[in-house]
């Protein structure tokens, strides 16, 4: 009889381990939302994030589950989404520096005009050799990864774009504050507005053209609402955007060390030089919709009529450079850095 008992006894306790081990083995997973404002079928989502996303996934052998939500969905506007994975209404986000205007005073450098050239890969890799001279920008958040467009063109509803004289009086989209400054001294008038609101924008005229990369032309139908682009003689562009990939801080700080290493792992150099490849490739497509548009077409200006350009890019640099030392940031330090990473990258 107290053997009975003891056997069922110790079944029990068996069965209750087992459970509790069973429990434990169904630990529920962590959920990261992640915001972006770009379509579900973008180069952004379905070559970037979905496979960061799922590596991830993969890595942690379910610990981590990641939500992806497209085109705002989460709610809110592209100008937001810096404020949203800032305060952790969105757990991560992908957004582009300008939209913020002042909060990343030292990432704004790759954006300038004469030093983004056009590759994204080399910029890409330069801001991540020298990240340590920009990454007081981004203490009140945890970067995954900062990266670069192959940068802008310009593009215009119906006049062609050979000289800096064409530019004159041009209202023109531009998608930063720097974009800005450049075209205003080109002799346009610069109109800020994010990328989703582009489209209408040129459909009613509203707009003359936009400085923006040919990746967007097929989200966008850009092709059907331009009829000109224009490019340097060896296809350098006129500034570029900084894209962000960041993530709230408490919500990194609160993971598991492990789970932070599979997150840091996925999102290391190997993420940076897809990044900036794929930027790279994605111009391809935009480039030959363009081309093969009714009326379109790519306009290569002149050796001379670039050097009309740099001049006067080269004026905004100066002006950033006064700005950022007014805010005790070395930005002569900034600019020469930047352009000795990107031209090391370089092919």
């Amino acid at each position: 009889m107290k053997n009975s008992i003891f056997i069922k006894g110790a079944s029990l306790a068996l069965g209750c381990i087992m459970m509790t081990g069973t429990l434990f083995a169904k630990e529920k997973p962590i959920t990261l939302v992640v915001s972006d404002f770009m379509p579900g079928g973008s180069a952004t989502n379905k070559d970037l994030i979905m496979p960061w996303a799922k590596a991830i996934e993969k890595a942690s052998k379910g610990r981590i589950k990641i939500r992806l939500f497209p085109s705002m969905t989460l709610g809110g506007k592209p100008g937001e989404l810096y404020t949203q994975v800032r305060d952790g209404t969105a757990d991560i986000v992908w957004t582009l520096a300008g939209y913020t205007p002042g909060v990343f005073p030292r990432t704004e450098v790759y954006e300038l005009p004469t030093v983004h050239r056009g590759d994204a890969l080399a910029t890409t890799l330069a801001i991540r050799k020298n990240f340590d001279l920009i990454k007081a920008d981004y203490k009140a958040v945890h970067p995954l990864l900062v990266y670069v467009a192959a940068g802008n063109s310009i593009h215009t509803v119906d006049k062609k774009i050979t000289s800096v004289a064409d530019l004159k009086g041009l209202k023109m989209r531009t998608p930063s504050r720097t974009g800005a400054w450049y075209i205003s001294d080109l002799g346009g008038v610069p109109v800020g507005m994010p990328l989703p609101a582009l489209p209408q924008a040129l459909s009613k005229h509203a707009l003359d053209g936009a400085f923006v990369p040919f990746e967007v032309f097929p989200d966008y139908k850009l092709y059907q609402l331009t009829k000109y682009s224009t490019l340097g003689p060896k296809n350098e562009r006129f500034g570029t955007s900084v894209f962000l990939f960041l993530m709230n801080k408490d919500k990194y700080n609160s993971l598991p060390k492990d789970l932070q290493k599979i997150i840091d792992d996925a999102s290391g150099e190997a993420f940076a030089k897809r990044a900036g490849q794929i930027w790279m490739d994605v111009e391809k497509p935009g480039i030959k919709l363009q081309r093969e548009s009714k009326g379109g077409a790519v306009i290569n200006l002149t050796p001379e009529a670039m050097k009309e350009f740099d001049a006067v890019g080269q004026k905004v640099v100066d002006r950033w450079i006064k700005e950022a030392d007014g805010k005790g940031i070395d930005g002569k330090k900034l600019v020469d850095s930047a352009r000795k990473a990107i031209k090391e990258f370089s092919k």
